[in-house]
């Protein structure tokens, strides 16, 4: 399957480009839809579902966004929270003027800061958490020990202790019967659905390998100088760190945790399971420079799984290189490629020739 590639563009238009391309049953169904709140979940002697949005840059906004679209007149976002006054301001500022009747937002239901989240989460039905994803575990794990229902962006966390944070919520979740969706569009596409319905049917046979990419330019960069420009003053070292998040890892987690988790949850999708081993490389070639933080441009893995399948994965910042953002399969039947399912013309001793110990060899594409 492959997806539009987007990753020579600013990350705020990166999510808003792919709703304006996508039904609303991906964003804000997703997060009214999928999640099934009850009518338990509303306010005491209303119909109304409040929403409060914890992180207002673009992906803030654009799952905003596509929640009142989606909820109508059933919803209204009644609270926000940032650390920075200016992202709040705009991206309140842009919803109203897209939903006027359905944000109510008061000047004390606008909060600013590093624990402005507690305080948003508080007035809420249901929040969307979608601030970089360093703080998704502690956000996550406020808004459930509040009893409130969530969608929160991918990825959850940047490292394992974040992660396992995460799981501890997630089943305290359960026990409160809270409704929690995490923003793997992928998992709402009707395309995706009908083809991994047809493999997990069989229609290619035995998966035993795949290949799953995100390769493509290089994604926004703030540059520390024009940030300073434009605020007219030094920035310290945390607020220059959380204005440029994408390139430091305690907050971003790196290419294969923000962009290819997307492709990876694909492949896991597919198989049914996850990954058991993994042995991969990585390193920075062409971006180089203090703006560009301290991840990493390139990125190669072999997974393994339980069966004894590999999924060979790639992802790539580099500028005019081969950009592909895609999942392919390897079956033991036919060839599936761009929906159709075609017999391969390679015969059996020619596979065998090359090393394949499967009959045929089929692609998902």
């Amino acid at each position: 399957m492959n997806e539009p590639n987007y990753t020579n563009s600013p990350a705020p238009s990166t999510r808003r480009d792919f709703l304006k391309k996508t039904s609303t049953a991906v964003a804000g169904g997703a997060i009214l839809g999928s999640l099934s709140v009850e009518r338990g979940a509303h306010a005491a002697g209303s119909d109304t579902l409040r929403i409060a949005l914890i992180g207002c840059g673009g992906r803030g906004s654009g799952a905003a966004n596509q929640a009142l679209h989606a909820g109508g007149n059933g919803v209204k976002l009644i609270a926000m929270a940032d650390a920075f006054q200016d992202q709040l301001d705009q991206s309140l500022k842009n919803l109203k003027r897209e939903h006027p009747d359905l944000v109510e937002v008061s000047d004390d239901h606008r909060f600013v800061g590093l624990d402005a989240y507690k305080q948003a989460i508080a007035l809420a039905d249901l929040v969307i958490l979608a601030t970089p994803p360093g703080f998704r575990p502690i956000h996550f794990e406020e808004a459930v020990n509040q009893g409130k229902h969530v969608f929160m962006e991918k990825p959850v966390a940047t490292d394992a202790p974040g992660v396992r944070r995460v799981l501890a919520a997630a089943e305290e979740a359960k026990k409160k019967n809270l409704k929690v969706g995490v923003g793997l569009q992928r998992r709402h596409q009707p395309n995706y659905l009908d083809t991994v319905k047809r493999l997990h049917d069989g229609a290619i046979g035995d998966i035993v390998a795949m290949r799953v990419y995100w390769n493509g330019n290089t994604p926004w960069v703030k540059p520390r100088a024009e940030l300073e420009k434009k605020y007219g003053r030094k920035l310290t070292e945390m607020e220059y760190q959380m204005r440029n998040w994408y390139y430091f890892v305690w907050i971003c987690g790196d290419h294969i945790v923000e962009q290819h988790i997307h492709n990876l949850d694909v492949a896991n999708w597919v198989k049914n399971g996850y990954p058991v081993r993994a042995w991969g490389m990585g390193g920075v070639e062409t971006r180089k420079g203090p703006d560009y933080g301290e991840i990493f441009d390139h990125h190669a893995v072999e997974l393994e799984y339980a069966d004894g399948s590999r999924v060979f994965s790639q992802c790539r910042h580099q500028n005019g290189c081969w950009d592909s953002v895609s999942e392919h399969a390897i079956g033991t039947k036919h060839c599936l490629q761009r929906g159709r399912i075609r017999r391969q013309k390679h015969h059996d001793r020619h596979l065998r020739a090359h090393g394949h110990l499967f009959r045929q060899r089929n692609h998902l594409g």
